[in-house]
């Protein structure tokens, strides 16, 4: 090998960059990793998924292995881990691990195949209240950051009302005047369309010119939207609402959703704003990219990152919420169990059965514990100023 070669390949491992390149999920692990409450809480929830998908075939269908359903008076109010009495139950009756692993209840139902159904409908809720109350902030919190400077008309205004009005009056059965009320929109739309394209925007007519007035823009309607919703109470709310409501597990899902929607529209549209003068954004529209692939291509993947956090803590916030429900009589009816109506069982034998109270409490306190241990990690992992913390 000549001298000159032996430079060349110098200056090439001189160039050659010392650590490998790492892609941006191999970051994320190796910084998440770094905090081990959020690995912790992350192991938790693996375990508690993995016991809410388990419990949804192990406790349905016509002969499940464990029935939460399955009434035994004369086993009523056994501790853990004690032995059926085999002489008075019959062979259905026996319990599948030939013992109660989390005793029985005042019916004589098996606590631990209750907790296994409570588990999935728990999981059911917080992910759909959650996917809910998420695509809704997501909406919103995008219009307000991305067409916030635009205004509102009159005319939008009352058309607004007019379909909310007559929305809620075929919804209370007054159908002939709820489509009288909504067949006015199209109407007023198809006239309008027609008036403009007839005298054009400098038209005589002092209607139209007060129905063309801007009132408001949108930025400003959605957030004071917001700011009402925000000052009631999420919790009373709900209560209210679904007291009023049919019992039922949707109704419980959407209510929740339909209630908590408001952290995720602050958050993105926060981003939005920060997001929409960064010089990218602008090179995009230069380039003739229509709004919807600017938002949803550019704009959306750099504000997603505090809408995750802000849904893995809601998740928790869902799971307590319908945990109170069950346990003031408003939650998730009969013959469904879940945690805060065994919780609710318990409380009248809180001396004589403890393990009515303390398991389901302890259950919702450790799984709520893991999803916001793993959402702060999230935080501080997504957060480049947080990450020197861990």
């Amino acid at each position: 090998m000549n001298t000159e070669e032996k430079q060349f390949n110098e200056d090439f491992q001189l160039e050659t960059p010392l650590a490998p390149k790492q892609t941006r999920l191999q970051e994320f692990w190796l910084l998440f990793r770094q905090n081990r409450l959020a690995i912790l809480g992350l192991f938790i929830f693996i375990i508690f998924f993995c016991c809410a998908f388990a419990g949804l075939f192990m406790t349905s269908g016509p002969d499940p292995l464990f029935d939460p359903a399955m009434i035994r008076l004369q086993e009523k109010l056994r501790p853990p881990l004690a032995k059926p009495n085999l002489d008075s139950l019959r062979h259905e009756e026996i319990p599948y691990l030939g013992f109660y692993l989390m005793g029985t209840d005042d019916l004589g139902r098996d606590v631990f195949a209750r907790m296994l159904q409570g588990a999935w409908v728990s999981l059911t809720v917080g992910f759909v209240a959650v996917g809910i109350s998420v695509l809704i902030g997501i909406f919103m919190g995008g219009i307000a950051g991305y067409f916030g400077q635009h205004h509102i008309r009159v005319d939008h205004i009352l058309m607004t009302v007019v379909l909310i009005f007559g929305a809620v009056l075929v919804t209370a059965n007054f159908i002939r005047s709820g489509a009288m009320l909504l067949c006015l929109i199209p109407a007023y739309i198809f006239y309008s369309i027609r008036i403009q394209n007839r005298l054009g925007e400098k038209t005589s007519h002092l209607w139209a010119k007060f129905l063309s007035i801007n009132s408001i823009s949108i930025d400003t309607l959605i957030m004071r939207l917001v700011d009402i919703m925000l000052c009631f109470p999420s919790f009373f709310l709900i209560l209210t609402v679904v007291a009023l409501l049919p019992a039922s597990i949707y109704n419980i899902m959407i209510v929740i959703g339909l209630t908590s929607w408001m952290g995720t529209t602050r958050f993105v549209r926060a981003e939005f704003l920060s997001l929409r003068e960064q010089d990218f954004v602008a090179a995009v529209k230069t380039l003739g990219a229509g709004n919807f692939r600017i938002i949803f291509r550019h704009m959306m993947p750099n504000a997603i990152a505090p809408v995750l956090v802000s849904a893995t803590i809601g998740i928790a916030t869902a799971i307590l919420t319908e945990a109170g429900l069950s346990f003031l009589g408003f939650g998730v009816p009969p013959p469904h169990a879940t945690w805060g109506n065994i919780l609710s069982d318990g409380k009248n034998f809180i001396f004589d059965a403890p393990w009515l109270t303390f398991i389901p409490g302890i259950a919702i306190l450790i799984v709520v514990l893991s999803f916001n241990l793993f959402g702060e990690g999230l935080r501080d992992v997504l957060n480049p100023k947080l990450r020197e913390r861990h």
